[in-house]
């Protein structure tokens, strides 16, 4: 069974009827993991191979269980698993194994899933590397010298190889994006207020991060996303959506795409991907849309300050628990919790300000576009032993995620966004582009991603 090339919608359908068996499923799972994930790290914290056998066994030796039954998913590391050690790839919490689920893992186990153990992710998830004290770094699959992305980057070096073909992840500035860009799949973050966070500490102020999914085709992001999305009562902004599965290609005759490119020029890029994505922007107008050019629709160093203010305040809130063992975190995370706890309250009010100006400004876009394509980053996998890019064509950067500017556009207000595969570089490797619309407009972006995804193929070109 080669896993790399099934979609976890054909896994599915054979699950539920019997075609298929959950144990069968689970060896080959096990066996692809242990053929690849030596050379890529992708993997961590996998469950006992015993443990996990008999639960598949058990699966199929009862009823079908839900959508998700039967396949195996390894959780990304910032979420708490019962039984499996979740340590946000930090030494603080290298050995925590938590005794309940987190709400998107109760979910996804509720939904037939066999949660398999963890896919790596940066030190409490911040950067688009994946790197840390506990595990190390992921290497990107077509390049094993090259970042994978981040902070989902495991989840998209497993979905790339084959170890799963679905995975959940999260993103506050890109981190179902970048990775997905950088691995040849797709990467989805939801309409702020779809899927609920965690209900713990404050459940008002905190609108920046979002829980989404990540496959190898829109159509297998819908299942997930339809799993993981839906009102909890102790969160006041989720809301109850309608399902988007199955999702459908949309008939792009006459729909409006606006292409952003560079922000006229306030975002700098290295050489060559604004060319991949125009070349793979030329899809959607053969598919019968209207694209054009778009010209910068705001301030993009009043957007990036409003945006870095907001999450300094947001990290610093969510690691303020963590000060007295301020010197064990990583750099940039101590960098995010002095400024946070620097920033007064009419700072944070300030920014939010203008987030909203963006807010409006993006609702008058969407009156004349179905949707606005950026690429999904300012520059190809790096080498892996790099922190972070201090300079982009000769730009220098101020700050360590100053680099990812490019999707803060959809971070800062919460839109829909799905990064779908933009194709290769001179040198092999992955670029991607982020398509993204009104809020709430999660299915139709869907449908779009689809459409595009039936006319370009997966994989396009498979990992080594």
């Amino acid at each position: 069974m080669d896993l790399s090339q099934t979609t976890a919608t054909a896994l599915l359908a054979d699950l539920s009827t019997r075609r298929l068996s959950a144990s069968d499923l689970m060896r080959a799972t096990l066996d692809r993991i242990a053929a690849v994930n030596g050379s890529l790290n992708a993997i961590v914290a996998l469950r006992d191979e015993a443990d996990l056998m008999a639960e598949a066994r058990a699966l199929d030796d009862g009823p079908v269980t839900g959508p998700l039954h039967g396949l195996p998913i390894a959780v990304k590391d910032l979420v708490n698993v019962a039984g499996v050690v979740s340590s946000q790839g930090s030494p603080v919490f290298r050995d925590f194994v938590p005794q309940a689920d987190d709400l998107i893992a109760a979910r996804m186990r509720a939904a037939g899933a066999i949660l398999i153990g963890k896919t790596n992710t940066p030190e409490f998830g911040l950067g688009s590397h994946t790197f840390n004290p506990v595990y190390g770094a992921t290497r990107n699959p077509y390049d094993h010298a090259r970042t994978c992305g981040g902070s989902s980057g495991g989840a998209a070096v497993a979905l790339a190889t084959g170890m799963v073909a679905l995975a959940d992840g999260s993103d506050m500035m890109g981190s179902l994006r970048n990775p997905a860009a950088w691995n040849n799949v797709y990467g989805f973050r939801p309409s702020w207020g779809r899927v609920p966070p965690e209900p713990a500490g404050d459940v008002f102020l905190h609108q920046l991060s979002t829980l989404g999914p990540m496959a190898r085709s829109p159509e297998d992001l819908g299942v997930l996303l339809d799993v993981i999305s839906g009102a909890d009562p102790r969160h006041p902004a989720v809301v109850s959506t309608p399902p988007v599965s199955p999702v459908q290609a949309a008939d792009l005759t006459d729909v409006r795409i606006g292409w952003l490119g560079d922000w006229g020029g306030a975002f700098p890029f290295e050489d060559g991907i604004l060319a991949q994505c125009q070349d793979a922007l030329s899809v959607f107008a053969q598919l019968g849309a209207q694209v054009e050019a778009v010209a910068p629709p705001f301030d993009a160093e009043e957007m990036f300050q409003s945006w870095s203010t907001l999450r300094s305040w947001s990290v610093a809130a969510s690691l303020a628990p963590l000060s007295d063992q301020k010197a064990q975190l990583k750099d940039t995370a101590q960098w995010e919790l002095d400024r946070g706890q620097a920033l007064t309250a009419m700072q944070v009010h300030q920014a939010s300000v203008v987030r909203s100006d963006w807010f409006r400004r993006a609702a008058t876009l969407f009156e004349t576009y179905d949707a606005l394509i950026l690429p999904s980053a300012q520059v190809w996998p790096f080498e892996v032993q790099v922190p972070f890019p201090n300079e982009i064509a000769g730009t220098p950067m101020d700050t360590y995620h100053r680099w990812m500017q490019v999707v803060v556009p959809v971070s800062v207000i919460g839109l829909p966004c799905l990064s779908v595969p933009a194709g290769f570089g001179a040198d092999g490797l992955p670029m991607g582009m982020q398509v993204f619309g009104p809020r709430g407009a999660d299915g139709r972006i869907l449908s779009i991603g689809a459409a595009y995804h039936a006319a370009t193929g997966w994989p396009q070109k498979r990992p080594a």
